[in-house]
């Protein structure tokens, strides 16, 4: 079985992580002629309450995934947190290990107080728009400048902020 593990940013097998999704985008952008400017998290960013980074491991303990969360300005719907990084190595693909991820993130988020988590996305990148419209995301408007996006979602996860 899968099983999900907090981890800091920085630490050796999140990098190495991190590592080959920089790498995977810079290769998928380069086939449509796309300058793809990767950028390593700041460890604060994804240190609680301000965030979380989570390793996916393997039935075998091996490391074969990542996502994490981090806070950013309010949103419409209160305080919002944006989906970052996520990445499965290819051949643990299409087995919903996806969809568990986003889950563990979404719970996360709920419990450092989400209102709103929200994520940007490079349009040809298919699948993850899949897994985002299966997770219960609809598009939204533009809320941030990364230069790696055309394509920005959104979901409320707790009722809206009052008073």
């Amino acid at each position: 079985m899968v099983s999900l593990h907090a981890s800091p940013v920085d630490e050796s097998t999140a990098r190495g992580l991190l590592t080959e999704y920089f790498q995977s985008r810079e290769i998928g952008f380069a086939h449509q002629g796309i300058t793809y400017t990767p950028v390593f998290p700041d460890a604060e960013a994804f240190t609680p309450p301000r965030g979380v980074f989570v390793v996916v491991r393997d039935d075998s303990g091996d490391a074969v995934g990542c996502g994490g969360i981090r806070l950013i300005a309010d949103g419409p719907h209160g305080r919002r947190y944006e989906i970052k990084h996520l990445f499965l190595r290819p051949e643990t693909r299409g087995r919903g290990w996806g969809r568990l991820l986003m889950a563990d993130l979404e719970s996360r988020a709920r419990d450092l107080g989400a209102r709103e988590l929200v994520l940007d996305t490079h349009h040809s990148l298919e699948a993850a728009a899949a897994l985002y419209a299966a997770t219960g995301f609809t598009g939204i408007e533009r809320y941030n400048d990364n230069p790696n996006a055309t394509r920005w979602y959104g979901k409320v996860v707790a009722g809206t902020q009052t008073g």
